[in-house]
């Protein structure tokens, strides 16, 4: 398993790629694609549309590992749930992108967004909110707002995005996720679900000249490890493990 795979109950990298144009929809189309990446992971068999023109194929999800792939009409994206490592998550990727800009029709050119994500779930039953509130504090400017008599954290969701160029094209992204609302807190009635943690790279407009989808992944990639290492692992994922492990 990845080294971060130890750090949550689930972890995932997916690649998610908007464009300022619509993909082909055409049956024909849509499928020889998905036939070519069933040929690739022949383990990927599981096919079937959303909403008409959102097409996934997917691994059995039971095993608790699984790869998938989705087309949407303006977003194509690729998932993998806990990969056996993080080069594993990444072939995967590479190959789908260097697969779909012929058969979809993605030039470079048409790229609105495209970005790297790492998920990671902690399965918690309580509060998410007052959890992660204990796990990473609120800083000392809000921290009085919690201690006003009776009451009773329902949001706390801490959100930083950065800027690591002079455009602001290519940011960085770290954020959390509950999910737990205002009706679970006021009953005490909790259900267990999943409190996620997640690091985003991403890049804004066209491409550059030279570049492709795969090197713009893999630099992506490689700038969401770097902030997973140096701000995430010991700031965020092992605080919150201890906290859940201590209730």
């Amino acid at each position: 398993m990845t080294l971060y795979g130890s750090l949550a109950d689930d972890m995932y990298m997916n690649v998610n790629l908007a464009t300022e144009m619509e993909l082909p929809g055409h049956r024909e189309t849509v499928l020889h694609f998905f036939e070519c990446v069933r040929k690739k992971f022949p383990t990927m068999r599981k096919f079937h549309a959303r909403d008409k023109r959102d097409y996934v194929l997917e691994e059995d999800k039971e095993q608790g590992r699984y790869r998938w792939v989705a087309v949407e009409p303006r977003r194509f994206c690729s998932g993998h749930v806990n990969p056996a490592s993080i080069d594993d998550a990444l072939d995967q990727h590479r190959f789908l992108l260097d697969l779909a800009p012929a058969l979809l029709s993605m030039s470079p050119l048409d790229c609105e967004a495209i970005d790297v994500l790492f998920g990671f779930d902690f399965a918690f039953r309580g509060n998410h909110n007052a959890l992660l509130a204990e796990a990473l504090g609120p800083g000392p400017a809000l921290e009085s707002v919690g201690d006003v008599p009776g009451s009773k954290l329902i949001n706390y969701e801490p959100s930083l995005t950065i800027a690591v160029d002079e455009e602001c094209r290519t940011q960085v992204r770290v954020s959390t996720e509950t999910r737990t609302n205002a009706f679970q807190v006021r009953t005490g009635e909790f259900a267990e679900e999943q409190l996620s943690v997640y690091v985003t790279a991403r890049q804004y407009g066209s491409l550059e000249g030279g570049e492709t989808y795969v090197s713009t992944v893999d630099r992506l990639a490689q700038l969401a490890q770097d902030v997973i290492e140096s701000c995430v692992v010991e700031q965020v994922l092992r605080p919150l493990a201890r906290t859940i492990s201590l209730k």
